[in-house]
């Protein structure tokens, strides 16, 4: 089944995206420097990721629990 059908699944994966993307931000710059188009969804979530980070986090712990003991 695709992780796009399943509302947890969908959760993990943009969850995932968002980690993702504000690591590559973190780590090299030039690579999110488009802010529109399709790479800039890639720029946005990074955003997201360094703007909410705490609620990222916990987000991705709560997300861990429920992978783990569902």
């Amino acid at each position: 089944m695709s992780a796009l059908f399943d509302f947890n699944s969908f959760v993990v994966v943009v969850l995932l995206t968002i980690c993702t993307c504000t690591y590559v931000k973190l780590i090299y710059p030039a690579a999110l420097t488009v802010k529109t188009g399709f790479k800039g969804l890639f720029w946005k979530a990074a955003r997201i990721g360094e703007r909410l980070s705490p609620w990222v986090g916990a987000a991705c712990l709560a997300m861990g629990v429920v992978t783990l003991f569902s």
